[in-house]
Parts: C-alpha cells; structure tokens; sequence
C-alpha cells in the first residue's frame, strides 16, 4: 500500500475516532475507506475492528477515569455484549446480512427521530442512581450481536437504547455506549484473528489514529456536556441513515 493511502486512511480514522467518542458510527467511515483503498469485504472488517478496538478502548477509559461509567452497574451487560458479539463474528462468515442492511436504515432513522423531538436528557439527580440489571441481557445480546455480525452505528444504538432504558443524561449514556462498543469491538476481534482476517500494519496504524481522535472525542464530549453531543449526534444519526439507505437500498456506493 502506498504511504499516500496509508497517510489518508489514517486521517479518516482519526476522524472517525474523534466522532465515534462523541456520537457513535465511526465505523461509517472508516469501512467505506478500507473497501475504497482495495480490501476485500472479509479483511475490510477485521481491519476495522483492530483499529475500532483501539478508538473504543482509549474512549471508554477516559470516560471511566472521570467516573462517568461504573463497571460493576453494568456487570450484566458487559457480559451480554461479550457473549453477543463472539456469537455474531461466529455467524457473520455464513448468516446472511442483506436483511439487516435493508432494515437498519429505518432503524437508524428512528434513533434520530427520537432525539430531534425529545426533550434534552437531563442529568439525575444522583450519579449513583438505580441501573435496573435484567433489562442489560437483552439488550447487550442484541447490540453485541449486530456489532460481531455487520457492526457500524452501533455506538449510536447504544447511547439511545440507554437514554430510553435508564436515568442517564447524555454524556453519561455516551459513557456506557463506548465502553460496551470496546468490550464487543475486542471479542469479535479475536473471532476475526483466530480467521486471519485482520491486516495488521495497517490497522495498527489506523488505530493509533483512532486513539488520538478518540482521546479528543472523549474529552471534548464530556467538556461539551449534552448541548454539545446532542446535535452531533443527531446530524451523525442522519448521514448514517442517508449512507445507507443510498447504499442497501438503491445499490449505490
């Protein structure tokens, strides 16, 4: 690969670091990117998920260095991500995609719709409010799941599922999404690894693009508050149903 190509790729995943930290569908731009640069499907994603696992992992410990996430709230969800996410990179070289891609623009949609007509998420009134545990089961099976099997947006599921589900405010819920994209982004990963579907240089040096713009993202989203996250991720939520939309729907890339 060119040092011109690697040079671009890595600014697109810096990029995509930077938005993933505060908005999720980094995986938006960067996928695209390595299918553009000439990978194959297979190795596009694998790549993908190196360079995501190293975005993800800087985020979600920042987030939880400010206190903004607790692991043992979320024990039961991060053990349903794990175990979703190992399950869907399993199926994801025989279970075919195409219905979901079909479906997942209308999904999307709905996301944004919620928060284009919701009223901004306000802080609780204590940061050590009840997370009720049963409903992380599905939730972390099933989010975990689409992140092994097909993977972009998923940060963005997260933060609304969580809005919808818990006394969070934004930047709190952002908190959660990072940390369970990590804890998805690392098992699928192994599953790509153990396939060798994973094109080391290059993903390394993507993901150490991503870290930076993660750290960033990180910082600025939580310095920002819920007034700054909430439009970027509402425009976030948008392109990424128009993407792909243009792309399941009608075929084009």
């Amino acid at each position: 690969m060119e040092l011109s190509t690697l040079a671009i790729l890595a600014l697109v995943a810096f990029t995509a670091g930077f938005i993933d930290a505060i908005a999720g569908g980094g995986g938006l731009l960067t996928i695209p990117a390595l299918l553009t640069a000439g990978l194959p499907p297979h190795l596009a994603l694998g790549t993908n998920k190196l360079c995501a696992t190293f975005g993800s992992a800087t985020a979600s410990y920042t987030f939880y260095r400010r206190k903004l996430f607790n692991p043992n709230q979320w024990r039961n969800a991060l053990i349903a991500t794990a175990v979703g996410a190992l399950l869907g990179a399993i199926l994801a070289h025989w279970l075919p995609s195409e219905w979901l891609n079909q479906f997942l623009p209308i999904v999307v949609f709905a996301c944004g719709l919620y928060l284009l007509f919701s009223k901004a998420p306000t802080a609780p009134t204590t940061t050590d409010a009840a997370i009720a545990r049963g409903r992380q089961w599905p939730q972390g099976l099933t989010l975990g799941f689409y992140d092994g099997v097909v993977g972009p947006g998923t940060g963005a599921f997260w933060t609304v599922s969580s809005l919808l589900l818990y006394p969070l405010d934004l930047v709190r819920a952002s908190g959660v999404a990072r940390s369970m994209n990590f804890v998805s982004n690392a098992c699928a990963l192994s599953i790509f690894i153990i396939s060798g579907q994973v094109a080391w240089l290059l993903g390394i040096c993507m993901g150490l693009a991503l870290m930076v713009g993660a750290f960033l993202g990180a910082r600025t989203a939580i310095k920002g508050g819920s007034k700054f996250i909430r439009p970027v991720f509402i425009l976030m939520v948008l392109a990424l149903t128009a993407r792909l939309a243009w792309q399941h729907w009608f075929g084009l890339t």
